[in-house]
């Protein structure tokens, strides 16, 4: 056997098990030996019988001095009989079809499980089994039993008995692979040390240090990657260079009806210098809601255009893309620059109009959607790509849009916070800028947390901020009502509301499942103030802004994630009005207590996702499992910050050489 050889040529496999290992996504020898578990299950020394407790568990070493099969009621069980010289118990499986033919009275089992009272002798049911050779083994020592992720096939202890094999044939092939690094401490354990103690370990020190040792591994090649990456993308990749003089920023800075920051022109800075180079810029920006990126936005793309190239601009959803480009309207009235909005559902004769004068270089800026990444969309100058809210965006996508132009500068966006752990791993093949500045007048959002049923405290200040003309978003987790899920429904709680709590105000409805118009169009009467409260899912989540909207209310804020009800949150407070969030919880315990008071808090959308990070895992928080990482299967990026910045350092000096 090799590392990479199928799994079903692995002795005591075959095709019908290698079909549910692949359900694990085990394919490989290599994959098995890295199936580990996810907890290990303590088994103390061997006691002797009569000091047995009944149930507790507990383990025995003892001799097997009767069987008896016994039939009844279409099941079938194994009854015996272990005596170890201070007494006897009987120990009993039911259906044991995969012992029948290996017990036999004489044996020496190691047996633990939970010890259960008759009325006769105590007994375990369906324990766990090794065979010894004989009592006097040296084996009672404690175990650490591990606890594998199962199918509806293959339980844990099915897994078990395959690693042992795999361990057998596999282990031995294992080697540390990466050069040592003078300015790591050396690590305590071996490559093929640390694989032996994932699956058994001494003790359980050793299934942490062995984690450590191979987390390490995970990233360093992780960071190797992205290294390599970036190496190949400055080598090879060349953009048409984008100079910004005195006069280009003089310019672009008048078409701004307010000044920027410092921390807008710190990013602009990094822009600049970046766009000038022949090397494509591939710039992630981050800003938390409401800081200023669409201006920071606005300004790489006018200067693109002054150098006479093209800009797409792509955001994840339609009512983002028609935001983005409204805005990008009102900043260049009156000026020559030339800009569409490209989203789908546009007729084929109005669509093939306006890919024709796309095409044809009629148009400076294209904003759109996943629309912009057609087969048929042709950007003959494209020369700067920006995507907003990037992490919506899966791999492919991203690489379509900059095929659309030969090694375009690239500027990413995000108002979602991203931990450094992720920033370094997700998008560690980018350069990072921050705006971490919030422009002048901007409050933060006040934040309350309403207890479970307090709905006697809420509706009537809703309504009273209502009363005097300002807006509001009420937000649930679900479109329509599940019989999965016990939580409110947008769709039946809008009627609801209109006709009790709201009634005598405007309300509307927004949500997924809504036809692109109509979502459009139902925006539009809430951002012109013809609609007072807008029900809604987490369609609104991203870049929807309409300053008079001051208060958001959030069901079930439990079901989701910080990171989220941070942005949800950011809805809000983009007017003169104090912006006011409540959090309304569907349960009432400690844990979602806590979890949601660091909202009310604190507004630091990086402290928040660093605790969305701890909390839930990076897949949930920025979509990294569309960037084609290899999913980690040991590392934590919630935890080991420490192991991935010297993962890093080290990465550098490997790809040095």
């Amino acid at each position: 056997m090799l590392f990479r050889s199928p799994i079903r040529f692995l002795k005591g496999i075959g095709p019908t098990r290698a079909q549910w290992l692949a359900k694990l996504n085990i394919l490989s020898l290599e994959d098995l030996l890295e199936h580990f578990p996810f907890r290990h299950g303590h088994q103390g020394p061997a006691v002797p019988i009569h000091i047995l407790t009944p149930n507790q568990p507990a383990t025995v070493i003892a001799r097997l001095t009767d069987l008896q099969r016994r039939r009844g009621r279409g099941k079938h069980s194994l009854l015996g009989m272990l005596e170890d010289g201070t007494d006897c118990c009987l120990i009993r499986w039911f259906n044991p079809r995969f012992l029948a033919n290996k017990l036999q009275i004489g044996q020496w089992p190691r047996v633990h499980g939970q010890v259960m009272p008759t009325d006769t002798f105590l007994q375990f049911i369906n324990p766990r089994v090794e065979w010894l050779d004989g009592p006097d083994t040296g084996d009672d020592a404690q175990r650490f039993e591990p606890v594998y992720p199962a199918t509806a096939e293959l339980t844990s202890r099915h897994i078990a008995r395959l690693v042992k094999i795999a361990l057998e044939a596999g282990l031995p092939l294992v080697e540390d692979w990466a050069p040592a690094d003078p300015d790591a401490p050396r690590p305590t354990l071996s490559r093929q040390a640390a694989i032996q103690a994932m699956h058994h370990p001494d003790d359980p020190n050793q299934v942490e240090q062995a984690r450590q040792r191979l987390a390490y591994d995970e990233l360093l090649l992780l960071q190797v990657a992205l290294g390599l990456r970036r190496s190949h993308a400055a080598h090879t990749a060349r953009a048409i260079p984008i100079p910004v003089g005195e006069k280009v920023d003089a310019r672009i800075r008048a078409r701004l009806p307010f000044v920027l920051t410092a921390a807008q022109n710190k990013v602009i800075a990094h822009l600049v210098g970046d766009l000038a180079r022949t090397r494509p810029m591939n710039r992630l920006l981050q800003g938390d809601v409401g800081s200023g990126k669409t201006a920071v936005a606005l300004y790489a793309a006018l200067a693109a255009v002054a150098a006479k190239l093209q800009v797409a601009i792509m955001a994840p959803t339609e009512i983002l893309a028609r935001q983005h480009f409204h805005k990008f309207d009102d900043y260049l009235k009156g000026s020559r620059v030339r800009r569409t909005l490209l989203v789908g559902g546009l007729g084929d004769a109005a669509r093939t109009a306006q890919l024709a004068r796309i095409a044809d270089g009629q148009f400076d800026i294209v904003v759109g959607t996943h629309a912009l990444i057609q087969h048929d969309v042709q950007i003959p100058r494209l020369g700067l790509v920006i995507v907003d809210e990037q992490h919506r965006f899966g791999v492919a996508q991203r690489a379509d849009i900059r095929g659309k132009g030969s090694w375009p500068h690239y500027l990413v966006m995000t108002a979602t916070p991203i931990p450094r752990t992720l920033a370094m791993t997700v998008f560690g093949d980018l350069d990072v800028s921050i705006i971490d500045q919030a422009p002048p007048g901007r409050h933060p959002v006040e934040t309350r947390l309403i207890r479970p049923g307090g709905d006697q405290a809420l509706w009537p200040i809703v309504r009273q901020r209502l009363a005097l003309g300002q807006q509001a978003y009420i937000v649930y987790p679900l479109v329509e009502q599940s019989e999965e899920l016990d939580a409110p429904a947008a769709i039946d709680e809008s009627r609801r509301l209109a006709a009790t709590e709201l009634a005598g105000f405007r309300v509307g409805l927004l949500h997924g499942k809504m036809k692109p118009d109509e979502k459009h169009l139902t925006m539009a009467a809430f951002a012109a103030g013809r609609l007072d409260a807008l029900v809604a899912t987490t369609v609104i989540e991203v870049g929807v802004d309409v300053p008079n909207a001051t208060t958001i209310v959030i069901h079930h804020a439990e079901r989701f994630g910080l990171a989220q009800l941070h942005q949800l949150r950011g809805r809000v407070g983009r007017g003169r009005h104090q912006a006011l969030c409540l959090l309304v919880p569907g349960v009432d315990n400690p844990e979602s207590r806590d979890r949601l008071d660091l909202l009310t808090r604190t507004s630091d959308g990086f402290l928040i996702a660093e605790e969305d990070l701890r909390l839930r895992g990076p897949g949930q928080i920025a979509g990294s499992r569309q960037h084609g990482l290899p999913e980690l299967k040991v590392a934590d990026l919630g935890a080991d910050l420490g192991l991935l910045e010297a993962a890093q350092r080290h990465s550098r000096r490997i790809l040095a050489h």
